[in-house]
């Protein structure tokens, strides 16, 4: 009995011990790598960076004659959105988003009018923690769907890849016989660009 109760009173000790948090953060707790990579480009909020086409693929010779230019325009402790403008179109806008498993990658597409292209906030979710460098995003079910139901049979098995150093952006899509990467010059900020449309 007696090594019963000291027991129970050396659980008690530490129960009473241990911390206790009255106010949680209800910010999703990211993996480390991931963490320090939203930050990476949260850091750069407020400033648009050049970049150019630095992938072969035929198809994307109209990017390649285009002034490219990211933007990181709206930045929260979960969220950032980050406009992707081709010259004189301003209808590409990545969102970047914390969840409870990772990170979310959305492509918010809009009309010159601001209304939502029938081809809109596709990507998909982090399946791994990635690196503080590079984090890839599968897609996901929902943009399958879409793709089906507009005809883009070729891109439901696209995964999307974001890479981050002190010196360089890089966005890159990547699929059987496709490979799609645009790199940003994050040593040189350049003017800002207009409003992304639908972002007003």
């Amino acid at each position: 009995m007696k090594t019963i109760t000291l027991t129970r009173l050396g659980i008690v000790g530490l129960m009473m011990a241990t911390p206790v948090f009255a106010h949680a953060s209800t910010e999703p707790a990211l993996a480390m790598a991931q963490e320090t990579f939203f930050n990476q480009l949260a850091s750069h909020c407020g400033k648009a960076f050049a970049g150019k086409v630095v992938s072969t693929d035929s198809a994307d010779a109209a990017f390649r004659d285009k002034a490219l230019v990211m933007h990181v325009r709206e930045c929260s402790d979960t969220e950032l959105k980050i406009p992707f403008h081709v010259g004189d179109d301003h209808s590409r806008t990545w969102v970047i988003t914390k969840t409870t498993q990772g990170l979310r990658l959305k492509h918010d597409h809009r009309h010159q009018d601001g209304t939502e292209d029938k081809v809109t906030m596709y990507g998909g979710d982090t399946a791994s923690v990635g690196s503080s460098q590079k984090q890839s995003f599968p897609i996901d079910q929902a943009s399958i769907d879409n793709f089906m139901q507009n005809g883009l049979t070729q891109s439901v098995t696209n995964v999307w890849h974001m890479e981050v150093t002190p010196s360089t952006f890089s966005y890159l899509l990547i699929r059987e016989n496709r490979h799609f990467q645009v790199d940003f010059d994050l040593s040189l900020p350049q003017p800002l660009p207009p409003t992304p449309w639908g972002h007003e």
